[in-house]
């Protein structure tokens, strides 16, 4: 029988993050987003929870490691674990409920922390899983084809030198490390792009300009330009070895794997919180929404909000399939792609029509639905776009090559 509830561990989470997002997001997002690019001072009081969050995390990940090589008895069909991906997953919806771009701008919730705590060492765990690590991979000539990356990196005996320019790093101001993709052999194309920590105090590091943007304002988007930036031979995350023609870069695309459902529960939670006020303003001027019934017995306005309630749902076990599969071990790609997909879409389409169900008032900044509405749509484009997400799944449901299907 299959179990939709949340277990206890995860009820707490929910909870939790819930809270933070009611009582101290929903109170300050308006500011943020008028006064772009200020630090949100009131966030730091979540860093060193977040930080010891991150770190539970990542030892249990090692101590799963670790019983992979230990004699165990055959695992049951029924056994499961709760693993870092639906923590975030259930915890980004609830934030996200209270404020997206607050979410964000939390230190040490950056995109390059889960790459680093993917795929880095025990010792590189220790040096930077505690630090806001930022993620550098858009750069001016490549955008969602992350394989035609053209910043270097090159050995120059114990330290690699990295030279180009990422644009579009979210959180590239606040953070304290950015994890850079970049190419260690042109010629052996996506097989030779790897990913490197690079402190922002090192010099060479750049921060050249703050994006003004649409939506999650409380979150900072920046340029940075690498000059002749050296850093320490084992500053590289994963094998320096380019090994078969697509492995290496893998490797590094698996992060999103784990990613992209995070960001999926993202544009659910923004999207939820459209759902509900609209749905509660309606009740206070008389709107009834009565279930049970065909849609044929309901009102124009029923119809739609039922309908965006079951859209809802539909993204929540997409979400959580895909994370529960990636934290048992289970390969994902294909379903951490709908569920953005999905999410993506549906989350900014049913923003958008809160705006419109409370008209004038819905359109005016007085309530948060508008900004909720800006907010939802980076949800669609950021880590993969809607074109890039259906292409993944149609390469994967039809067993077509990036070659055949793009």
């Amino acid at each position: 029988m299959i179990d939709f509830e949340l277990p206890p561990a995860l009820k707490m989470v929910k909870e939790f993050t819930h809270g933070v997002g009611r009582d101290t997001f929903r109170p300050i997002a308006r500011k943020y987003d008028e006064e772009e690019h200020t630090t949100a001072e009131e966030l730091a009081f979540l860093g060193p929870i977040m930080t010891q969050r991150s770190a539970d995390r990542r030892k249990k990940q090692r101590d799963q490691e670790k019983a992979k090589d230990e004699p165990k008895k055959p695992k049951a069909e029924t056994e499961d674990r709760i693993g870092a991906t639906m923590t975030a997953c259930v915890g980004s919806e609830e934030f996200c409920w209270g404020d997206s771009g607050l979410l964000l701008a939390i230190p040490g919730s950056g995109l390059g922390n889960a790459a680093i705590a993917a795929v880095a060492t025990p010792e590189q765990d220790e040096r930077f899983g505690g630090k806001f690590a930022a993620m550098a991979i858009t750069e001016p000539g490549s955008g969602s084809d992350s394989g035609s990356i053209s910043t270097t990196a090159v050995l120059d005996g114990d330290e690699w030198v990295i030279n180009g320019e990422k644009i579009f790093v979210t959180d590239g101001k606040q953070c304290e490390v950015v994890v850079v993709w970049a190419t260690v052999d042109r010629s052996a194309g996506k097989a030779g792009i790897k990913s490197f920590v690079v402190e922002k105090d090192r010099p060479g590091v750049t921060v050249t300009k703050l994006e003004h943007k649409l939506g999650i304002r409380a979150s900072d988007t920046a340029s940075i330009v690498f000059e002749d930036v050296r850093i320490p031979k084992d500053n590289i995350l994963g094998s320096p070895e380019v090994k078969t023609k697509t492995e290496g870069f893998k490797g590094v695309m698996k992060t999103f794997d784990n990613t992209r459902p995070m960001v999926a529960a993202m544009a659910l939670g923004v999207s939820r919180a459209a759902l509900e006020f609209t749905k509660e303003k309606l009740e206070e001027e008389g709107f009834l929404f009565r279930y049970g019934l065909t849609k044929h017995q309901l009102s124009a306005i029923e119809r739609e909000v039922l309908m965006m309630e079951a859209e809802l749902e539909a993204m929540r076990l997409l979400i959580w399939r895909a994370a529960w599969m990636g934290d048992n071990g289970r390969a994902n790609a294909l379903e951490a792609s709908m569920s953005k997909a999905k999410a993506g879409r549906m989350g900014s389409e049913i923003s958008r029509r809160c705006v419109a169900l409370l008209g004038p008032m819905g359109y005016s900044r007085e309530w948060l639905v508008e900004k909720w509405a800006r907010d939802c749509k980076i949800n669609d484009i950021y880590e993969g776009t809607q074109q890039v997400q259906q292409l993944v799944v149609a390469r994967n449901l039809l067993g077509y090559s990036r070659a055949e299907l793009k």
